[in-house]
């Protein structure tokens, strides 16, 4: 999936503060899930706060042939009025009345198709994300959805849709947990709602309160997040724990060239 403050382009940098050896992971913030696919744990703990995502996960876990079929017709029907009578399922009670896996392949189609990968909802929980005009979308993209799908049936892997906090509740010391939330905006005119009208300055400081609390457990704990003075008030004078700066590029842009280069931060132990 395409996803905000995806992690494709990160992965080479979280590598290098993975710990050798960890018990169980947990990823309270999975979106994506492009560093979980990558590190492929035996054990692991994934969760996000988006219903329809975590449906999606489980259903590329759980029914992937019947979630490719579901996409493959979304794909002949392709088209901008498809996009948009697919968008106001959530508006006229269309969506309540689907499947999991149609529910599942609206939300993965919409994630191709929707302007810069963007999920986005209003206080009413109703999608708002405008058409993309992509050339040629890959929708049914069985290359990437059966092989997680293997992984995710392979592993000792729970899905669940709860507050981050809850999440680590049974983490223990030698487990690992990475924590990628919704950035701290880099400028005035950036919103937390990007991601979710939920995260702001309180949550952020909720986060550091957790992340402390875990290392102070024995747990081994990363972060990511912006590069911004926040990050240094917030983590830069915790024993133990050291800030790294990176930059990289984000792929979630309507057009190649307007595609730039932010910087970032790995906070870890």
């Amino acid at each position: 999936m395409k996803w905000v403050g995806g992690k494709r382009q990160l992965l080479p940098e979280l590598a290098k503060y993975v710990p050798e050896h960890f018990g169980t992971y947990f990823e309270p913030f999975l979106g994506g899930g492009a560093f979980l696919l990558a590190l492929s744990p035996e054990h692991a703990v994934i969760n996000d706060c988006n219903p329809e995502l975590v449906i999606s996960w489980m259903m590329v876990r759980d029914r992937p042939e019947e979630l490719l079929k579901q996409l493959k017709q979304h794909q002949l029907n392709h088209s901008k009025e498809y996009y948009l009578h697919l968008r106001s399922a959530d508006r006229d009670g269309r969506l309540e009345k689907m499947t999991l896996v149609q529910r599942a392949a609206r939300f993965i189609y919409m994630n191709k198709t929707g302007f810069n990968g963007l999920w986005r909802v209003n206080k009413k929980g109703q999608n708002n994300v405008p058409f993309g005009s992509y050339k040629n979308p890959n929708i049914s993209d069985k290359d990437t959805i059966k092989p997680a799908s293997r992984y995710l049936n392979d592993a000792k892997i729970a899905i669940t849709n709860s507050d981050f906090e809850k999440v680590i509740l049974d983490a223990q010391t030698g487990d690992f947990v990475y924590f990628d939330p919704p950035y701290i905006p880099i400028s005035e005119t950036s919103s937390f709602t990007a991601y979710s009208s939920d995260f702001g300055y309180d949550q952020q400081v909720r986060l550091r309160d957790v992340f402390v609390a875990l290392h102070q457990k024995g747990v081994h704990v990363m972060l990511s997040n912006s590069d911004v003075p926040l990050i240094e008030k917030l983590y830069g004078h915790i024993d133990g724990i050291i800030i790294e700066r990176v930059s990289v590029t984000h792929m979630v842009a309507a057009k190649a060239s307007s595609r730039k280069k932010v910087g970032e931060v790995i906070v870890h132990d």
